[in-house]
């Protein structure tokens, strides 16, 4: 797996740490792995079968949520509206 270093200002850093704890994440590295594909898939870009699969152990892994159906509808409607024109 590669490896990058990221120059991040301590208020930048903060933030990330405290949305690793809030997500459940192992690390910031996974956060950031996280952004990066959801963002691709935004882009409209197709993941590989590999990455498919990676999504449902992580999804699985982390366990039973505790949003209510209405509140997971909620979050797909706002992010179909957002999505961008051509990507349907």
């Amino acid at each position: 797996m590669a490896s990058i270093t990221v120059p991040l200002s301590d208020d930048v850093q903060d933030w990330l740490e405290e949305q690793v704890l809030k997500g459940g994440y192992a690390s910031a590295g996974d956060y950031m792995a996280d952004l990066v594909t959801q963002e691709r898939i935004a882009q409209g870009e197709e993941l590989s079968l590999e990455e498919v699969q990676l999504l449902v152990r992580t999804s699985r892994a982390s366990g039973i949520g505790t949003k209510t159906m209405n509140e997971l509808f909620a979050e797909a409607q706002r992010a179909a509206d957002t999505r961008k024109p051509g990507l349907a």
